[in-house]
């Protein structure tokens, strides 16, 4: 449970100020930042409004209990509501919001919570509205691999002007108590930092079920299985830090880079286990490198670094995912009211992660978004992910919206380590005649030789009898040796 919490104040200060000079009535966010299990304190990196909704409406507002929402308070100066006011929160916006802003977090950076800038009074009448939402948000984007049911709700009051921060339990339903008051101070945190970088190469072979073998048809479910076996594996790998294996108890200089690398043990991939023939019509080949940033509090043990570039890493993967389903899904929407066959003709490269792999006959290579990294807040950084189609320009407009920063302005200081895109290459031969395809005819970028035998040199054939006879002739001489050791044997025994 977390009992203490650190702000950032140079952050803190700044949004302050900000909120002050906008003087509006509500306004709500996301709490960017960390919670520690091992130090039971959690702390704030930044603050994060959530963007106007579609109808170009705030996600927060203020009304009159026991009117409706044509009554919602409005004005353009901060003053004090009556007793009677209370929030109205667009919740699935919020969540959809912290959902984005995910993505675009590094390991040892979690949307932890919300926070609310209003007066204390409609604060008292909203509890529950509040509670919602962090609930919300909490199940849009839920932390791996931990059993923490809490997050944080941080308080912003101008009426009387003070911060409150208050712990959020999310273990049973929704009640007032649900918020338990914990100590909140301002101080030095990004600063702090310790810096850890991993370049992971990893190469899944996915096998693809029939009908009778696996309910699982569509490429992106596969590839969804494929990468939570995956995460179980790797959180298992061992690991060199700065070359040296690293000790999970031992301490670094928070200055400088760290280099990670991960050890997994060899052939010990689930998805190498053995299936019958009928079972598997295909299998898809998911290949890459990934590049990974993770920051630790000095106080934290290593083991945690280290389980946070794992989860980065992980998160990566599922977010490009997640990325291209969500293009699929809107191209899908656009198709219904296209008429024109150009239309569909171009759609049809953003539909792959959708496509039956159980009825699929053809080869089909897709390229993943790459991952690129923008400077951030003291020194450290977040990313966002670039489709082949997409420029810098989309990014910049991703940071401004999503993230409420200014955008670069300078684009040699966005790091884009990954030179290759992540590729999926599926095939639904036999799953045996493209595992030994793959392992003897691979390209480095990920396209399977489609190589047939009229495409052989003309001397190939000639080259097989040659081989044929030399065959034959080897086991001539066999039989002939056999038969002259016996020959010798029995003439000495005699």
């Amino acid at each position: 449970m977390v009992k203490a919490v650190v702000g950032e104040e140079s952050r803190l200060k700044l949004i302050e100020d900000r909120l002050s000079q906008a003087a509006v009535p509500s306004q709500v966010g996301l709490v960017i930042g960390k919670l520690s299990k091992s130090l039971d304190k959690g702390f704030v990196f930044d603050l994060i409004p959530t963007p106007l909704n579609d109808a170009g409406e705030p996600a927060s507002s203020l009304i009159e209990s026991g009117k409706d929402d044509g009554n919602k308070k409005k004005g353009s100066k901060s003053k004090p509501q009556s007793d009677s006011s209370a929030l109205v929160i667009d919740r699935d916006w919020v969540s959809e919001h912290a959902r984005q802003v995910s993505r675009m977090l590094l390991g040892g950076m979690k949307v932890i919570g919300v926070y609310i800038w209003v007066n204390e009074s409609s604060f008292k009448n909203s509890t529950i509205t509040l509670c919602q939402t962090v609930k919300g948000v909490s199940d849009a984007v839920p932390f791996m691999d931990t059993d923490m049911d809490e997050r944080l709700l941080i308080h912003i009051s101008y009426s009387p002007r003070r911060w409150t921060c208050r712990n959020c339990s999310l273990a049973s339903n929704i009640t007032s108590s649900s918020l338990r008051p914990c100590d909140f101070k301002m101080g030095k945190v990004l600063s702090s930092l310790k810096e850890f970088r991993c370049t992971y190469n990893f190469d899944m072979r996915l096998p693809v079920f029939s009908e009778n073998g696996s309910s699982i048809r569509k490429m992106s479910e596969v590839l969804r299985r494929g990468l939570s076996t995956h995460a179980k594996e790797l959180k298992g790998a061992k690991c060199l830090i700065n070359g040296r294996l690293g000790i999970e108890d031992e301490q670094y200089a928070p200055d400088g880079l760290h280099e990670v690398e991960f050890l997994l043990p060899f052939m010990h991939e689930k998805s190498l286990e053995v299936y019958r023939q009928t079972e598997v019509v295909g299998v898809l080949v998911f290949h890459g490198s990934v590049c990974s940033f993770a920051y630790l509090n000095p106080k934290e043990p290593m083991s945690q670094a280290l389980n946070e570039i794992k989860e980065d890493i992980i998160m990566s993967l599922q977010s490009r995912l997640e990325i291209l389903c969500d293009e699929a899904d809107r191209d899908s929407e656009s198709i219904i009211d296209e008429d024109q066959g150009a239309g569909r003709h171009l759609s049809m490269g953003k539909q792959i992660p959708q496509l039956d792999l159980q009825l699929q006959r053809e080869f089909s290579n897709l390229s993943f978004p790459r991952r690129v990294f923008i400077p951030w807040l003291a020194g450290t950084y977040i990313c966002d992910y670039i489709l082949p189609s997409e420029t810098i320009e989309v990014l910049k407009d991703h940071c401004v919206e999503l993230m409420s920063m200014e955008a670069p302005e300078d684009d040699s200081a966005i790091l884009g380590l990954e030179s290759e895109a992540l590729s999926v290459t599926s095939a639904s031969k036999s799953f045996w005649d493209i595992a030994s395809q793959l392992s003897s005819e691979s390209k480095p970028d990920g396209l399977i030789s489609k190589k047939s035998k009229k495409e052989r040199s003309p001397g190939t054939s000639q080259l097989a009898k040659l081989g044929d006879l030399s065959i034959v002739a080897a086991f001539f001489v066999l039989i002939f040796s056999v038969v002259v050791g016996l020959a010798l044997f029995v003439f000495r025994s005699q």
